[in-house]
């Protein structure tokens, strides 16, 4: 990654559905939880990885409907892409590699064979993937039938059987284990190796993660039974891999603590915001923790207190400004005395803030440039901002004065009124 010059302290690799992403938790706790100690104590020098059975098209989809952060590497299809940055620019080294031992038109020739085989959408059929739904108790012997096949016909492929019922045919040297040994020599040959690697999964696609030497790993709670009888079976006595006691996001925060790879308490696990405030002293932390008040001031989760407003205040510059995404320009004093007739406006509704992509750059002794994502999920809509923001903070001492902050609205993320859009 050109955004490091030295190695990763951290990288993080973690598959989407049902371990990054809880799908039966609608407040979205915690990923928010996630998101929140990443941003403030990881991005800077650290790598996020999202490791999604996924197609592009769906992998798009789940972030218009969940509030994910933007991973600087994105692995989808079961391996089979790899992708950098927002613009997620493809590894054309890795497919050149995929393409070794490959004949797609052999593998969809085969599989029309079987009826017990139903093709999954057009989506999920790519290059290097194709992709069925399979009856769990006809898997077994598909599975075995079709390896025998594609021996007799010489193709290399990789059958991979997950979450009772997505049978996944991918080139032989794909899926999600060597998509990232692939990252790692890569890395390693750039002299950018991370200090540290944590998997997380909860499914059989994941497995492979698990087997990639030297890394740390975490089954969340709620992983399938699939590939906790794998871990039984080939890891049950490897002390880097444990089964976490926490579901999803939450057990890959279980798992950071536990393995002593960082600071493992978010944020958001805080409920005073005066004395959380002390213990900042990077400027990702105190962007993090400025709209998580904002957040709970409007959900009326904190005490209306002026107390707590005047301590926000004593941050901003009194000559400072913000101009919001719409291009008003408002004071940074009249922002936060506004915020007094929004207190609880939110109470009882389902309403989220959090930032994406907090990258400070120093640009004098004390003074800091920082770019951002700002994002607002109100009911099912989200709105999302470019944000910029101007902070005089000095080094070791915790607090930030804020003296400029500047707003635009993100392209396509629905965002369109600001009348209460505080900052």
């Amino acid at each position: 990654m050109d955004r490091l010059k030295a190695s990763a302290r951290l990288m993080i690799v973690s598959d989407l559905d049902h371990t990054m992403v809880d799908h039966h938790d609608p407040e979205n706790i915690s990923i928010l939880r996630f998101n929140a100690l990443w941003e403030a104590h990881y991005r800077l020098d650290s790598l996020l990885v999202f490791s999604t059975g996924r197609s592009p098209t769906l992998y798009k989809q789940l972030r218009k409907e969940k509030p994910m952060l933007t991973p600087d590497i994105t692995i989808m299809s079961v391996g089979t892409e790899i992708t950098y940055g927002t613009s997620m620019i493809p590894d054309n080294g890795w497919v050149e590699f995929l393409n070794q031992k490959w004949d797609r038109k052999i593998v969809t020739e085969e599989t029309s064979k079987f009826p017990e085989l139903t093709l999954q959408s057009e989506t999920e059929q790519r290059p290097h993937k194709v992709s069925f739904y399979v009856d769990k108790d006809k898997a077994h012997s598909v599975i075995k039938a079709l390896t025998e096949i594609f021996e007799k016909r010489g193709l290399d492929v990789k059958i991979i059987y997950s979450g009772g019922m997505d049978l996944d045919i991918l080139a032989q040297g794909a899926g999600k284990g060597q998509a990232l040994a692939y990252l790692h020599k890569k890395f390693k040959g750039e002299g950018k190796l991370p200090t540290n690697t944590l998997v997380c999964g909860d499914s059989g696609n994941d497995a492979e993660l698990f087997t990639i030497p030297d890394v740390y790993g975490v089954m969340v709670s709620n992983a399938q039974e699939e590939l906790l009888q794998w871990y039984s079976e080939n890891a049950k006595d490897n002390p880097k891999i444990i089964h976490a006691s926490e579901r999803c996001a939450a057990g890959i925060i279980q798992a950071i603590g536990h393995f002593s790879l960082g600071p493992s308490t978010s944020p958001r696990d805080g409920s005073d915001f005066i004395s959380s405030k002390v213990k900042s002293v990077s400027a990702g932390g105190e962007i993090v923790k400025i709209f998580l008040f904002y957040e709970r001031w409007r959900r009326a989760e904190i005490e209306q207190s002026e107390l707590y407003l005047a301590t926000v205040k004593a941050d901003f510059d009194k000559s400072g400004f913000i101009v919001l995404p719409s291009g008003v320009e408002v004071s940074l004093c009249d922002a936060i005395n506004g915020m007094r007739s929004s207190y609880g406006d939110k109470q009882g509704k389902q309403f989220r803030v959090w930032v994406d992509r907090v990258l400070p750059t120093k640009i004098s002794s004390d003074t800091w440039l920082v770019k951002f994502n700002k994002w607002e999920l109100s009911g099912e809509e989200q709105q999302g901002c470019v944000t910029s923001c101007l902070i005089n903070m000095k080094d070791g001492v915790s607090g930030a004065c804020y003296m400029h902050i500047h707003q635009t609205w993100l392209e396509g993320s629905g965002g369109k009124d600001d009348s209460t859009w505080l900052f």
